[in-house]
Order: C-alpha cells, then sequence, then structure tokens
C-alpha cells in the first residue's frame, strides 16, 4: 500500500504480477523468436515449397483456437495456477520436440500440437494476472500486462536474426526458445494465488461454459478489428516489396507499431486506472480507424510507416480497454472465459482477415484488399458506439 494524493493506494508491481507479467514476456519472446527464421529452416533443411511450408506454419493456430474455448473453462472449473503450471511445462517441452523431429511430417506435428499449449498457456496466465492484481487497479495492471507480449514481438525477432546471423544453426535456436520457456515455467511456478472456489461443474454441456455469451457484442466488433490487422501484418511484406520497393522495411514497420503500442498503453494506463474504460477504446478504436485510412488512401513510404505509428497506438489504447470490459462484464468465476471469449474473438478475425485479405489480393489487388481491411474496421466501429457502449455501461459488474 502505498499514499498518494491523501488517498490509500494497492500496490500494482507485487511480486507475483511480476512473475506473471515476467511469465508472459517468455512466452511471446520464445515463441517469436521462432517464426522469422521458420519458413528458412523448413525450405533448408526439409526442401518444403512454400505452400507446404504455409501448411505447416499454419497448423498451431487452428490447435490454438480450439483449445483456448475449453481452457477458459479449465481455468474456471479447476485450480488455475494448477492449469498455468502444467500448460506452461508442455508449451516448453514443445520447443524440445523440435529438436528432435527429423522429417517434414514430425515436424509438421509438434508444430500443430505447440498451439495447443501456447492457446492455454496465454488464457491461464492472463487469468491469473488478473487474480494477482489488486482490484482497484486492475484496468491499469491490464494495460500494462499488454506491454510484455508487445515488448518481447518487438525484439525476439530482431534477437533471432542476429543469433542465426552469428552462429548459422538453427537448432541453437530451437536450445535458446527451450531454455528461456524453462524460465518463464519457473516464475509461474512460484507463483502464490489466493484461494477461490471452483466453479462446480454442469453435466449439462452449454455455450456458456466455454465463451462469454454477455460479451457476443464486444466480440462482433473486436473480430472486426482484428480482420483488419490480419490482412496488414499478412502481406505487409509482400505489398511493400512488390508495389513501394520496399524490400527490407518490414521490420521498421513492426518496429514502428510495437513503439505506438507501447506509448499508448502507457499512457492509456493513467485512464483506465480511474475507470475511463469505454473512453478509453473509444479513442483506440477512432486511432486506429485513421491509422488504416491513410495506409489505404496513401501509396508511399509516409503512409506505410505513419500508419504503422498510428496502427499501434490505437491498437494499445483499445486492446486493453476492450480486455477490461470482458472482465467486468463477468463473474468473478467466469474471469477465464472472459480472456479465453477475447482471445477467440482476435483469432477468428486474423484468419478470416488473412483468408479474405489473400482473395481479394489475388484478383483484385493489395489495394482493393486495404480498403476491405478500412470498410471492415469502421463497421466494427459502429458496431462498437451503437451496440457495445450503452450495453457495457448498463450491464458491468464492477
Amino acid at each position: 500500500m502505498s499514499v498518494q494524493e491523501g488517498r490509500v493506494t494497492e500496490r500494482l508491481w507485487n511480486s507475483n504480477y511480476l512473475k506473471v507479467w515476467a511469465a508472459n514476456f517468455v512466452i511471446f519472446f520464445s515463441f517469436m523468436l521462432l517464426t522469422p527464421l521458420m519458413p528458412s529452416y523448413l525450405s533448408d533443411v526439409f526442401g518444403a515449397d512454400k505452400q507446404t511450408i504455409g501448411i505447416v506454419l499454419s497448423g498451431y493456430t487452428l490447435t490454438a483456437l480450439l483449445v483456448r474455448m475449453l481452457s477458459g473453462y479449465m481455468v474456471d472449473s479447476f485450480p488455475r495456477r494448477t492449469v498455468l503450471v502444467v500448460s506452461y511445462a508442455l508449451f516448453a517441452l514443445c520447443f524440445a520436440g523440435y529438436l528432435v523431429a527429423g522429417s517434414l511430417l514430425l515436424f509438421a506435428i509438434v508444430r500443430t500440437l505447440h498451439g495447443a499449449p501456447f492457446g492455454a498457456t496465454t488464457v491461464s496466465n492472463s487469468t491469473v494476472a488478473i487474480d494477482v492484481l489488486p482490484s482497484s487497479r486492475r484496468a491499469e495492471g491490464i494495460g500494462y500486462y499488454g506491454l510484455s507480449n508487445n515488448l518481447a514481438t518487438a525484439i525476439s525477432p530482431s534477437v533471432a536474426l542476429l543469433l542465426f546471423g552469428a552462429y548459422s544453426s538453427y537448432d541453437m535456436l530451437f536450445w535458446v526458445a527451450f531454455i528461456i520457456a524453462m524460465a518463464g515455467l519457473a516464475c509461474t511456478w512460484s507463483v502464490k494465488c489466493r484461494p477461490r472456489e471452483c466453479k462446480k461443474c454442469d453435466r449439462r454441456l452449454s455455450l456458456d461454459r466455454f465463451l462469454l455469451l454477455k460479451g457476443w457484442r464486444n466480440s462482433i466488433s473486436l473480430i472486426c478489428y482484428a480482420f483488419s490487422y490480419g490482412v496488414l501484418a499478412t502481406y505487409i511484406a509482400i505489398y511493400g516489396k512488390e508495389e513501394l520497393g520496399i524490400t527490407g522495411g518490414t521490420g521498421l514497420f513492426f518496429l514502428l507499431l510495437a513503439v505506438g503500442l507501447i506509448l499508448s498503453r502507457l499512457a492509456g494506463s493513467r485512464t483506465l486506472r480511474r475507470g475511463l474504460v469505454v473512453q478509453n477504446a473509444t479513442i483506440g478504436t477512432a486511432i486506429s480507424l485513421c491509422g488504416y485510412l491513410l495506409f489505404a488512401s496513401l501509396h508511399n513510404v509516409w503512409g506505410y510507416y505513419g500508419a504503422a505509428l498510428i496502427i499501434g497506438l490505437g491498437n494499445g489504447h483499445m486492446f486493453p480497454a476492450f480486455q477490461t470490459m470482458y472482465i467486468n462484464l463477468a463473474e468473478n468465476s467466469q474471469r477465464g472465459t472472459a480472456n479465453s471469449t477475447l482471445l477467440v474473438s482476435w483469432d477468428i478475425g486474423i484468419g478470416l482477415g488473412t483468408l479474405v485479405g489473400g482473395i481479394v489480393s489475388e484478383h483484385v489487388g493489395y489495394h482493393a484488399a486495404f480498403w476491405v481491411a478500412f470498410a471492415v474496421n469502421l463497421f466494427g466501429t459502429a458496431i462498437f458506439h451503437l451496440l457495445v457502449r450503452g450495453y457495457f455501461e448498463r450491464n458491468k459488474l464492477r
């Protein structure tokens, strides 16, 4: 506890929160460490063609999506720390699986299976993070929690390229990812959660055991935002190369995106601390919409890099606010379900954006695909203002 402006403030950065924050950083750092070199590895070691590489690397997405729905129910029905430790251990062990996979088929199996503990670990770790946060600073803590994966996503690809450039060893990268993931497991092992009564199992199978039905309005809006991001993130590199002649600028694009995310999360945490959740989401959606409009309409390096920073600023405001809204619509016994609903909605949007963006860009062109991304983002913003804002204010539990 600390005294601030005449009132008692609960400590945000307690030891348990620091541990789950670090554990989340490690989840994304270790996973993203392999991402930029996976295509090269499959091509160099197994002689896989582009189509095969795409199939192998996309397998984890499906398993992560399916398991996230189940893991929300698991962390609400069983001791959350136990679910976290088990899923984190399996997540770390999968990195060792890459080392022993001696054929393309075995590698594809390991990669696909890796999506399951990745999905379960992200849900359980974020739920435990909410549990260990003081209630008076929960919204603020959610904002800072997201910084961990933003930082990891921004740093790890560059670290991977530096390590591979120095040692030219794929196995060394697998070992580094495995060791780092084990360090994250050690962090979660020492986390102490408050005792809680687990939700009693109901023999009846119903959808609300896996998804937060009260959050369906939020999910429609969030799917639209994820759709737009999926189009950009998937086709940004090839668009920059073919249309703008930018051959090595993808790293800078995502670095600027990460800078925007980090800056807006730091600034937005102050307003979230005051309970201005809807206001934060409104600002974020408006800024993101401007970013997609800039990218779709301005076909040069200024639009390319400027949109990255603006979209990062918008998403950094929006995402923690949306997560807070999901949590505030749910009972305490449904926090896992709320988190899984958020992540499942984002995954669905990313998948749809990747699929539709590919079809549109193939038949009409990249510019049309980016205008579609803007239009869907605009639709999501309209849904937010018409359906989400008022419903949340009337039905929030805290």
